[in-house]
């Protein structure tokens, strides 16, 4: 499934109406009772940037092309799944194959939505959700140090991993997620979460799921929520997802107005977009021509040559040179041409790390 970010939370809580509107379609079904997602909906959503608006206010072109991120929404979890109850199998192998976890917690009270475990308690469901991540990753972990106790007799590497490893296990025991463990960034740690693949290591966002008076507020669920997340150094995004819902029909200004009558700059989806692109470590760059203008995703820190293998591999073998104009220079001096005679054209090689909004064309020859 590669770089995606997966929709998780309790049964009934807005997932999928979260999951509506970053679609902007009616792409996963969203109905007062539990397990209404069964299978796991995937869908591609472009990455908001007024950058290439602007771009394109210059350059005139024939259509602009945006960035990308993958989301899936992952069927609804229960107490229990590590142990296969509800979906849980289902739930956890399919948010194993992501990068980045989102936590749609309710944190609003409406007498007329039933919530799964009877009343609102955001930590409570956010336990529980960690909770079964948490034993699955003790269920995997136990599995590995079984066969490392093996392995441990005859090599010494293994013989350290192990030692590791236990202690690993018991921190997980004591209901800590696995990105909080002291030893992240040794090499043993990351050869055994290469095997493991662990799920509570993965980055964490929430979303806190309000009201429309909790957008402006905070309200009470929405603060312990907050807490929670700088405890773990983990982002929380606030939004309604009944307000994001109903701005899919609206166009881009009249949802802007919308929002500002709300007393709200940035819709809680787009900063879902642009939090989790960051959080996957992306980055875009920019082509700018008649045809089109077009955002490129890359990893943060790419080489010229990378940043060009995502138009063609055959950019990458033949890489000779990029032309390179800073997006402020590109945009105060009014395009291409005129940021060359400015000499704000740039002849890059094969070690430039590309930077985030940069203008991009590049020599090749194969």
């Amino acid at each position: 499934m590669g770089l995606a970010i997966g929709l998780v939370g309790l049964p009934n809580v807005g997932k999928s109406t979260t999951f509506n509107a970053l679609t902007k379609a009616q792409n996963a079904e969203a109905a007062n009772y539990p397990f209404c997602t069964i299978e796991p909906n995937k869908a591609v959503v472009p990455v908001p940037d007024k950058r290439l608006v602007e771009l394109a206010k210059i350059v005139k072109p024939e259509r602009i092309q945006y960035s990308t991120l993958d989301f899936v929404d992952i069927a609804g979890l229960v107490k229990g799944a590590s142990k296969g109850e509800g979906l849980g199998n289902k739930f956890l192998s399919t948010i194993r194959e992501t990068e980045v976890i989102l936590q749609i917690v309710r944190c609003f009270d409406d007498d007329n939505i039933v919530h799964n475990e009877g009343s609102i308690d955001p930590l409570r469901d956010v336990e529980i959700i960690e909770g079964e991540l948490i034993l699955a990753d003790i269920e995997v972990l136990s599995n590995r140090i079984d066969r490392l106790k093996k392995q441990a007799k005859f090599d010494k590497v293994a013989a350290g991993v192990l030692v590791m490893a236990e202690e690993l296990l018991e921190f997980l025991g004591d209901g800590n997620l696995a990105r909080n463990y002291k030893d992240v960034d040794t090499d043993e740690y990351r050869q055994l979460n290469n095997e493991v693949r662990f799920l509570t290591q993965k980055e964490i966002m929430y979303g806190a799921n309000t009201d429309e008076d909790g957008l402006l507020e905070d309200n009470k669920y929405v603060t312990l929520l907050r807490e929670h997340a700088q405890k773990n150094n983990c982002e929380l995004i606030k939004l309604c997802a009944k307000i994001e819902e109903e701005l899919i029909g609206l166009d881009d200004e009249e949802a802007q107005e919308f929002l500002t009558d709300l007393g709200v700059v940035e819709s809680g989806l787009e900063q879902i977009i642009h939090k989790g692109f960051a959080k996957l470590g992306l980055m875009s760059y920019f082509t700018a021509g008649v045809k089109e203008v077009r955002a490129w995703t890359i990893k943060q820190n790419s080489t010229a040559p990378r940043a060009a293998s995502v138009i063609h591999n055959d950019f990458e073998k033949g890489f000779i040179r990029a032309e390179v104009i800073a997006y402020k220079d590109f945009i105060e001096l009014g395009g291409e041409a005129k940021a060359k005679e400015a000499g704000k054209m740039r002849l890059e090689g094969k070690e430039y790390i590309v930077q985030d909004g940069d203008i991009m064309h590049f020599r090749f020859n194969v």
